[in-house]
């Protein structure tokens, strides 16, 4: 296969073939490398055209509970009281900047994520 950029989803539905049929391919081998290159320009193609948005904040806290076996009871720490755990995970609270910044350090959730704008159920 020539390599070339992705400009069309025609061009990358046939670059996902040849990276399909390239996944086996020796290291250091002329096909690696095609395997590389092919990689990063359908990572560009897909940066693109097809963008994965960012985690809703509740949502991230949520996957990261998922991951790390985590109850809503192990969040007390970070946002306060059973209530207060209960009414941000429900949408009924915001969360504050001390709490972000407690699932932050305590939790590894990224900050960027965690100041996202998302819709609450309480008046603004």
């Amino acid at each position: 296969m020539e390599l070339r950029p992705i400009r069309t989803n025609a061009d990358y539905r046939a670059a996902l073939k040849t990276i399909s049929s390239l996944l086996e391919a020796p290291e250091g081998s002329r096909e690696a490398g095609m395997l590389e290159v092919l990689s990063v320009l359908v990572e560009a193609y897909e940066e693109e055209h097809h963008p994965i948005p960012p985690p809703d904040p509740i949502e991230a806290i949520k996957f990261r509970m998922d991951q790390m076996g985590l109850t809503r009871r192990d969040l007390e720490p970070y946002l306060g009281s059973r209530a207060r755990v209960s009414e941000v995970l429900n949408r009924k609270r915001p969360l504050s900047v001390e709490m972000i910044r407690r699932l932050n350090t305590g939790l590894g959730i990224p900050a960027e994520i965690l100041i996202r704008l998302y819709k609450t159920g309480c008046a603004a």
